[in-house]
């Protein structure tokens, strides 16, 4: 571990990020560049302390998780994440297999959205990153673990997953995740992650087993929603997706038709309520 270089680093990526570069509101004038300390630990979810001492090079070697979501806070390129990484004594992830690293430009739009949920998923459909409206309608979404973090593995291993969705929806969006899975392991071939996932819900879901067996390939996102919130009952949304210039991850985003009345009054409920019902 490089300790005096990943202090330099951090201190110079730190200063390079103004407030909105986050979702953040600019706030009173500032008297040094770039983003506080005390900013950047809150968004990384580490104490000040802890990322102070980093900046001074006198602070433990992070972990790989931290180093993650050091990635994310700074909006650090692929290259640029390696490079912490390594600075960190961690080797590089692999490109080819992680989903940890969210794309900057994503993190960039989504930070800007507010009035709607959006997320990011990775080609697996694991959510990377979400906005409190996000939240608010999905849950927790990025406190999933394991294969449970993919919709795909969950849709088909869980079904409390598909309780958002009515029941007559239950067929095509099966199909649209099967679909999705097999562009990605078309892309990446059987011994990848996708691969893996296709070998777990094979042994597990004759359902899958079927669907697999159909062979259909397509990204579908693009098209309307009928999603059912716990507390505020159905809400029509429609679905557009914003991808990676290599089609790994994409931005979601659910709004609510201009001339619906009724959507749109869900959403700004669906605002207020938050996750309320969630922490209860």
């Amino acid at each position: 571990m490089d300790r005096d270089e990943l202090a330099a680093f951090l201190r110079a990526r730190r200063e390079a990020l103004q407030p909105g570069d986050v979702g953040l509101p600019p706030g009173a004038r500032r008297r040094a560049p770039g983003l506080r300390r005390e900013e950047v630990a809150a968004l990384t979810g580490m104490s000040t302390d802890y990322y102070a001492r980093l900046e001074q090079g006198r602070g433990p070697q992070p972990s790989t998780q931290m180093l993650a979501a050091l990635a994310r806070t700074l909006r650090l390129t692929a290259d640029g994440r390696d490079y912490l990484y390594r600075a960190s004594g961690h080797p590089a992830p692999d490109r080819r297999s992680t989903s940890s690293h969210v794309a900057p430009a994503l993190l960039r739009v989504l930070d800007r959205l507010s009035d709607s949920p959006a997320l990011i998923l990775s080609e697996l459909c694991e959510p990377l990153a979400a906005n409190a409206m996000a939240v608010a309608l999905f849950g927790d979404v990025l406190a999933r673990t394991g294969w449970a973090r993919s919709d795909i593995y969950r849709w088909f291993t869980d079904p409390a997953s598909r309780d958002i969705y009515p029941q007559d929806d239950h067929d095509r969006q099966g199909r649209a995740l099967v679909a999705s899975l097999r562009v990605a392991y078309g892309r990446s071939g059987a011994s990848s992650r996708a691969g893996a996932l296709v070998a777990a819900l094979s042994l597990e879901s004759s359902e899958f087993v079927d669907l697999w067996a159909e062979h259909e390939v397509a990204r579908r996102f693009a098209d309307h929603k009928t999603l059912l919130h716990p507390e505020i009952g159905p809400i029509e949304l429609d679905c557009q997706a914003l991808f990676t210039e290599d089609q790994t991850q994409s931005l979601l985003v659910l709004t609510a038709a201009p001339e619906d009345t009724e959507a749109r009054a869900s959403l700004d409920l669906l605002r207020v309520v938050g996750v309320q019902a969630f922490d209860a």
